[in-house]
This record gives structure tokens, sequence and C-alpha cells, in this order.
């Protein structure tokens, strides 16, 4: 018997193609990290408030070194996002960008989602050791994650909690009014709560998490503008048998990070009233690779996942989900859980997540 194996031909004209690509893709890189670095020091802001400057006079509004402040202006106009008039030498950020770039511009604000790419590049050695000993990383290992997630949540979630997201359980939003018990499991900075706590001042609402640094500044806030109906408290909700009942227990982008995401969530189950909800969010990817292919932001949540969601996991004992354990596996958690219902929503203003609603 005869065993043809077929030869392959090297393509020049793909060879180059994916050269092209590539060279794009290392363009594309380093302005992800300089548009990081612009927001942060809030240089999108003042070329939006001072078009047509030059860099001595920009420098001078934004409070920033104008060496610096060139060097970086030479990345964004020859990535083509600032434009250059060489007589007199000013820079201007076109309206059109400046609506996915500043402050203002919130919740569209690209340039804080570009953040993400120096949270993860931050423990690329830790991560070049995880490859090969398969253990995982802490919450200790990212320096600025906590920071990082609460403005990227403030876009998503806070800021469309009432209009947006609370809408899609029927009546939920009367109750509030009326009064009713509230929990946040894993809120992190806890900024849902305050501005739920705030929104609806009759009911009562409580923020868990392990790290009390990530609530800290809220919690201060909260406390300063005399909002009595919001408290946080440390918990380990990985091994917590109960924490209270409520009507209503939310989870935003935290259940695939746990150390026992079934028992997680039978926790919650345990911890909502009867005729409770419980609404979460979570990234809306598939778990099957293939019909993630296309998709946007899937080349970004699956780097996100490889080097925080599935390593944090990893590193308190836990499955490794990661951030694309998909709407199917999500869905199939809920059932076994116990929840009578489950319903899952994708909202307009978020191309990212999926919101479920389970009810008890």
């Amino acid at each position: 018997m005869t065993v043809q194996h077929q030869v392959s031909v090297f393509n020049d004209a793909k060879a180059d193609a994916f050269a092209q690509r590539f060279t794009g893709t290392l363009n594309e890189a380093a302005l992800a990290i300089m548009t990081s670095l612009g927001h942060r020091a809030g240089l999108f802001d003042a070329l939006a408030a001072n078009p047509g400057l030059t860099s001595a006079a920009l420098a001078e509004k934004a409070k920033v070194n104008e060496r610096y402040l060139r060097e970086w202006l030479g990345v964004m106009v020859t990535s083509g996002i600032v434009d250059y008039s060489p007589e007199p030498g000013s820079y201007t950020l076109p309206p059109e960008h400046a609506a996915f770039l500043t402050r203002a511009a919130s919740p569209n604000n690209m340039a804080v989602t570009t953040q993400f790419i120096g949270v993860a590049a931050s423990v690329e050695d830790e991560m070049l050791d995880r490859f090969k000993t398969g253990e995982g990383l802490c919450y200790g290992h990212f320096d600025r994650f906590h920071e990082v997630m609460a403005e990227g949540s403030a876009q998503l979630v806070v800021a469309n909690l009432v209009d947006g997201i609370l809408p899609v359980v029927p009546d939920l939003i009367a109750r509030l009014q009326a009064g009713i018990d509230v929990a946040d499991f894993g809120c992190g900075a806890g900024r849902a709560m305050l501005r739920l706590a705030q929104a609806f001042p009759k009911s009562r609402f409580t923020g868990f998490d392990l790290c009390a640094d990530a609530f800290a500044a809220t919690e201060r806030e909260a406390r300063a503008a005399g909002i009595d109906n919001l408290r946080f408290e440390v918990r380990d909700l990985s091994s917590a048998q109960k924490v209270g009942r409520f009507d209503l227990v939310t989870a935003f982008d935290a259940v695939h990070d746990q150390a026992d995401p079934k028992g997680f969530l039978a926790l919650i189950h345990r911890s909502l009233h009867d005729g409770g909800v419980f609404l979460m969010q979570d990234i809306g990817g598939s778990r099957d690779l293939e019909k993630n292919i296309g998709k946007p932001f899937a080349p970004l949540l699956y780097t996100i996942s490889s080097m925080h969601c599935t390593p944090i996991s990893i590193g308190q004992g836990g499955p490794g989900l990661g951030a694309m354990w998909g709407v199917e596996t999500a869905e199939e958690y809920l059932a076994a859980t116990g929840f009578a219902s489950v319903k899952t929503h994708l909202l307009p203003h978020d191309p990212i997540n999926a919101y479920y609603v389970a009810r008890v």
C-alpha cells in the first residue's frame, strides 16, 4: 500500500499578506500602549479642549513635559489619530476621534480599555514561568487591576445600570423604589452598589469582596456623602456557607474567576429569598472557539483571559474557566445550581457581555 503525502506549496502572496498584517499588528500594539498612557495623562482631553496648539502650548495646558509630549504626538500623528499642520506645527484631535478617546465621551471611551494591554503585559514574566509549571497568579501580581476594572465597569455597567440593565428584570425598578435587600457578590470597587444606593434610597445594599482595598475609596465616598443604605464587607465567598438573605443578588464579571464557580453560584442561590432574583453579567463569548472567530473583541478577551482570569482562578485552586467559559457553560451552571428559570440577554450598549436573569 502506497501512502501519498500532500506537498504544501509555499504561497508567496499569502506570506506577503501575513507580513503586512503583522506590520500592522506591531504598530497597533504600540498605539494601544501609547493610547493608554495618553488617557492616564489626560492628553486626549487636553487635545480635545485645545485644538490647533503647538506641542509647547499643549504641554502647558496638559501640565506635562513638552519633549515627552512631542514624542507621544509623533505616535498619534503617524497612526492617523491626531492631525498635524507643519506650519505652524500645530496638533488637532478630530471630533470624530475624540468621541471615542476622551473622558467626556464616556461610556464610549475606548482609551479606557487599552489599559488592559499594560495590565496583561505587566505579568508576562510571571506567566512565562506559569506556562511551564501550570501554577496560577494572585491578585497581588497586578498593580492596577482593580483600578482598570473599575474604570471599565463604570462605562459598560455602572453608567447603564438603571436605564439599560435593570429593565431586563420586569418590575425590579418598582421593587427597588419600594425597598428591598440587595447584595453584590464580588463587588470590586463597589461603584455599582453606590450607584444603586443613590438611586434607590429606600433599598439596602451590601457589597462583598475578598479585598478591602478594592472598595475602600467608594466606601469613603459614600460615608462622606452621608449615604446610609450602603455597606461593604470583606468576605471570602469561596469558603462562605451563608452571608445573609437578599431579594436581589448581583455579580458583575465575577463568577468565572472564582476558585469554585459552582459553589459560588450555590451560595448565591442559598442567599436569595423565595422569589429572589440573581442578575449576573459575564463575558458573552462562546465556549466553542470556532464561534468566536471574527468577533471584534475576541483576541483581546482571550488575552485578558490568558493573562488574568485563568491564572487567577488556578491560583486559588480553581478550574481556570477563563473569561471565555461561554454563554453555554454559564447557562448550564445556573440551571444545575437549581434556579427555576434562566434568561440570557444581549444588550445594545454592550458588545462584550451577556446578562443573565436567574430566579429562585
